[in-house]
Order: structure tokens, then sequence, then C-alpha cells
């Protein structure tokens, strides 16, 4: 074989070699690195259903179980799957009143061909009281009773074909990431419900991945307060102001990037209305936008870099045995449609025995996965108890993580009554027995 040198001496090819061995070497380097570097994908799928299934919409029993008559704004959910080497989790947010036990099983049977597991996954619920109902999705609630929702299969196929697709495709598109997350404090935009109480949880915090060429990628926006501007007449679908506060970021951060929504220890948290309007709507639009603004002003001032901790851990929650209020006719029960003699059965077909939780970190961020709706007390105890625990500067809770069963209380408001603890089925001990679970798989974070 002769070597044509195109006008170069044998010297210069010589050096041309060394110097194409030198760009080789470099490449071997970047590529070895990069099998160890962080890496994320997303994606996102719209999860309104056609009008012709005739879904209801969740959230109040007054609704009894009717359909939507239309679409405000569409629902979604969102997946961001990060990997390194050959670990990987996947957070998916979803526009979603919540999600019931079991559900997250059929999510994960789609994708055990595939190796997920299902400590790898956290779903998070946005809490929006209009989109479809948690029941409609509980393949245990055989009860056909109209104020707690009715099971409806094809709605649930269709909710865990699209949850388990959006994770896979999120996955397929890997690429080089950087984070960096901030928390601010934003006094004036959240209230405590509950009579008598004032504690109010101020966190707004902020999660920026970017591709490792600085292109947006992913926004993580934390916030808590129930998203229930509208009320039981309003029937059409929409993501109530967190649907607004994502289309707000997207908007302003510009074409490309996903930002998902993750409510917090939202039990007793009630949004402030803006003022100067009665229109429901509006109000949710409002406070979503100005929301969404503030999270793009905290989102301009990160600045992302390479992430070293990254890792998750799950725990088993043993629950306290099955006891409701005695207030639950008065609250929960009036608003239900449930009587002595129906809530025995009822909750011992429709409330597991034991849950879980999953504690996330991705740098200064963690993620406290709380199996339902936590009061706000707690959950700024856990944040403060997780801080010290692991040194991460942003601590959040994943209010409605994987499955809903229950209001989580402290003992001495769940003794008080009232409608959270009306809808609080596992007594007064429930709230030390899940901030006891949630603190265990914080220490378990490597």
């Amino acid at each position: 074989m002769k070597f044509r040198f195109c006008g170069q001496g044998p010297r210069r090819f010589a050096r041309s070699v060394c110097v194409g061995c030198g760009i080789l070497l470099h490449v071997v380097a970047v590529v070895a690195a990069d099998s160890s570097a962080l890496q994320g994908g997303v994606a996102k799928v719209d999860l309104t259903p056609p009008p012709e299934m005739k879904v209801a919409l969740g959230g109040y029993g007054e609704r009894m179980s009717k359909p939507a008559v239309g679409v405000h704004d569409r629902v979604w959910a969102k997946a961001l799957v990060l990997a390194k080497g050959d670990r990987k989790f996947a957070l998916v947010t979803a526009d979603v009143l919540g999600f019931p036990p079991r559900f997250k099983d059929a999510v994960m049977a789609r994708l055990a061909g595939e190796g997920w597991r299902a400590d790898q996954v956290m779903l998070l619920a946005s809490h929006t009281h209009t989109s479809f109902d948690l029941m409609a999705l509980h393949p245990g609630n055989k009860f056909n009773i109209p104020q707690i929702g009715i099971f409806q299969k094809e709605l649930f196929e269709r909710v865990a074909d699209a949850l388990a697709g959006v994770i896979r495709e999120a996955n397929q598109k890997l690429t080089p990431v950087v984070a960096g997350s901030t928390t601010v404090s934003v006094t004036d935009r959240n209230r405590n419900r509950r009579a008598g109480l004032t504690a109010h949880d101020t966190d707004l915090t902020v999660t920026r991945v970017d591709t490792r060429a600085g292109q947006p990628l992913a926004v993580l926006v934390n916030w808590t307060a129930h998203p229930t501007f509208m009320d039981a007449q309003d029937m059409l679908f929409s993501g109530d102001w967190p649907g607004h506060l994502q289309r707000t970021v997207e908007a302003l951060v510009g074409p490309g990037v996903v930002t998902m929504f993750y409510n917090g220890a939202e039990g007793d948290q009630s949004p402030t209305p803006p003022v100067g309007t009665d229109s429901h709507w509006e109000r949710a639009e409002r406070y979503g936008r100005d929301m969404g603004i503030r999270a793009w002003r905290v989102w301009e001032k990160i600045k992302p870099h390479p992430v070293e901790e990254f890792s998750w851990h799950t725990e088993t929650i043993a629950l306290p045995k099955i006891a409701w209020h005695p207030d639950f006719m008065k609250t929960g029960g009036a608003e239900y449609g449930l009587n002595e003699s129906m809530i025995g059965g009822l909750l011992g077909a429709l409330q597991p025995t034991q849950t879980h939780s999953t504690a996330f970190r991705l740098g200064d961020l963690v993620i406290l996965g709380v199996p339902g709706e936590m009061a706000a007390e707690l959950g700024m105890t856990l944040k403060q108890q997780a801080r010290e625990l692991t040194g991460a500067k942003c601590v959040t809770i994943g209010g409605l993580a994987d499955e809903w069963v229950s209001y989580i209380l402290p003992a001495a408001e769940w003794r008080k009554g009232g409608y959270e603890a009306s809808v609080s089925f596992y007594g007064e001990t429930l709230g030390d027995t899940i901030m006891a679970g949630v603190l265990r798989a914080a220490k378990g974070l490597k």
C-alpha cells in the first residue's frame, strides 16, 4: 500500500499522525468521562382524555362523577430521566388530582421488561381539582358510588400506558447535563386554611437542568398550595394554576425546555387569591402566571454545574390500623355519600396497609416523597431535619408521591377534627409514622 502525502513530506506526515493520535486519545478520554457523567432526557405527553370517553373530573364529591363538558387547558404528564453510569432515575410530574394505591404497579408492569424497578421512578401529582378523578384509576374501586368516583378501566389503561411511554421516550433522549437548584422565600402567596393555624411553607424551589452545551432542558418548580381556584361547578379540564405556571416558565425560558411542577406538603395550604376578579378561571391564570414569573426570575440566576450527588433510597412504611375520625360523617362522609355501615368495608378495600417513601438527591436538591397530603407544619419539620441529615441546601417535599393514602396531620390537629382530619384514615399516629419513614429514606441517601 502506498500513501499519497498530498504535498506533505514524511516528517510533516509523522507530525500529523501524532496530532491525529492526540485528538483520538482526547476523544476517547472525553467518551470515558461522559460514561460516568450525569445525563438527562425529557419528554411530555398529553393526558387530556377525548370527549367520547366521558371522563369525570375529580376533587369534589358534589360533582357526582359527571363527565367534563370540555377543555379549558390541556393536562400533561412530563418525565425527566437522569442517568449516571448504569444507574438511572425517572421523575414524572402530572396535572392530575393524585394516583391511587396500585396504580403505579400498572405503570411499572409496562416497564419491567426494560430493566426499570419501582424504586427508580417517582410519580408526582400536581393535585389539580380539574383533572380526572383519582378513584377512576383505582382498580380496587368496585363500589360504584358517584361521590367517591367510579373506576374507568379504559382511562386506567390509557394513563398507565401514557406514563410508561413518557418515561420510555425521555430515556431515549439522554444527553450530558449540568444542574443547579435554589430556594427563595415567597411570603404572600399561600396561607393555612385550618382555623387557628398560621403555619405556611414559603419555600419556592427551582431546579435548572441544562445540556452540557448550555441549552435549557428542564425546569423543576416546587411550591406548596392547593390547586383549587375552580369549584364543583367548573366542569372543564384544566391544570389550574400549576398548568399556567408551567406554560409561563416555558414561554419565558424559550423553545425546547420542559417545565415540571410538583406540590409540597399542601394538606392545609391554600393559594392566596389575586385581587380584582371573581372569575375562577382568571384567578387561576393570574396566580399561575405570577408564580411562573417568580420561578423564571429564580431560574435566571441559577448557574448550573456538573453534579456529583445523584442517589435515591426507598423505605417501606407500615401504616397504622385504619381508623376514621369521629367527624367523618359530618364532613367527608357527607361529601362522599357514605355512612357508618359502608365505611369499614370501603376503606378496607381501597386503602393500603403499607406504603413507601422515596428520597431522591440531585446535587443540592433533595426531594422527600410523601404518599399523601401532609400538613405544612410536618412538612417544614421534615425539610429541616433532612437538611441536617444530608447537608443539601434545597430540600423539598414531593407531595402525593406515587400514591395518595390520606391526609397526614399532627396528632393534635387530627384530634381537633375538621375536614382534613375527616379524610385522614389511619388515626392520630399517622403523621409520626409517615415522618419516621420519610426520614429513614433520607438517611439512606448516599
